[in-house]
């Protein structure tokens, strides 16, 4: 099973304050037609946060089941608690996922050594390709290049979501990581050049919104066509900083109810995104990009 190209970080559609099935099947259909790679589900961008485990199970399955082996699934199932991270990381397993991202854990602060421990933990008691997820404005920590190479050598640590914004690090994940080992950014403005400099695919939550051109600038890096990738993201720049304008996951479910796919419903303490200027530039921004 490959893993690269163009991955949304699929939103989690809410309707009357429970999960949308529908819509969110509807949702990962469109991703498929759309050419995506891969499908992220339950990650940041699809408030897992704020999901009941309960409700991170329902999803994690119905997202496996609507695929059907299309393309790869990839589940969030981190947690700041190495207990809880193994019963959602098993879930993932026992329903099919083809990987788990599993983000570096917050709150807690834990050493360097504490974070191996973690992973180490999680890689060993589940036999599952697990991607790294490094994202310290989120988790006020930060995976040094040598932790990494390290984790690299461990069981079923597969490769890195890497949200640092930071690209020098991508060769030097090259060059002290085990060979093979996959580069994901996890930042949709600076993905090209995440690609040039070593990388094979974006977690991107741009994606959720322009499904094709997405996928189409990722295949275009991937053979590498940089000048057409480049023109591409030329058009989907604007939409990129759209989508932070105000909280992730508002501006991409306000994006996409624009479009009839689902409400733009977030859960507290996030809120649908509030500011008529942010509204517009959303809507100006998605028709500079050829998706409104």
């Amino acid at each position: 099973m490959l893993f690269k190209g163009s991955m949304p970080a699929l939103v989690t559609p809410f309707r009357d304050g429970k999960v949308d099935e529908k819509a969110f099947v509807a949702l990962v259909e469109r991703q498929i037609a759309g050419g995506t790679h891969a499908v992220v589900v339950c990650g940041t961008t699809g408030e897992a946060s704020t999901l009941s485990h309960e409700e991170d199970r329902q999803v994690v399955e119905l997202c496996v089941k609507t695929v059907a082996g299309r393309v790869p699934v990839i589940a969030g199932t981190g947690s700041n608690s190495t207990a809880e991270a193994l019963g959602l990381l098993q879930h993932a397993k026992t329903v099919g996922a083809h990987a788990a991202l599993i983000v570096n854990p917050y709150y807690n602060r834990p050493t360097q050594d504490g974070v191996y421990a973690h992973y180490k933990t999680l890689s060993e008691a589940v036999q599952l390709p697990i991607f790294l997820y490094n994202v310290p404005g989120r988790t006020g920590s930060d995976m040094s290049v040598e932790l990494i190479a390290r984790l690299s050598q461990l069981p079923n640590v597969v490769g890195i979501k890497d949200a640092s914004s930071d690209l020098s690090r991508v060769a030097r994940h090259s060059a002290l990581c085990r060979q093979g080992f996959i580069q994901i950014s996890g930042d949709d403005p600076s993905a090209v050049g995440f690609n040039a400099q070593g990388g094979v695919g974006c977690i991107s939550v741009t994606a959720n919104v322009a499904p094709e051109q997405c996928a189409q600038m990722q295949n275009a890096t991937l053979k590498g066509d940089y000048a057409e990738a480049r023109r591409i993201n030329d058009k989907l720049a604007r939409l990129h900083r759209a989508m932070f304008l105000e909280a992730s996951p508002a501006p991409a479910k306000y994006a996409l109810s624009l479009l009839g796919l689902c409400t733009d419903d977030v859960r507290l303490p996030l809120v649908p995104v509030q500011s008529q200027a942010v509204k517009d530039e959303i809507k100006a921004a998605m028709q500079e990009a050829g998706v409104l």
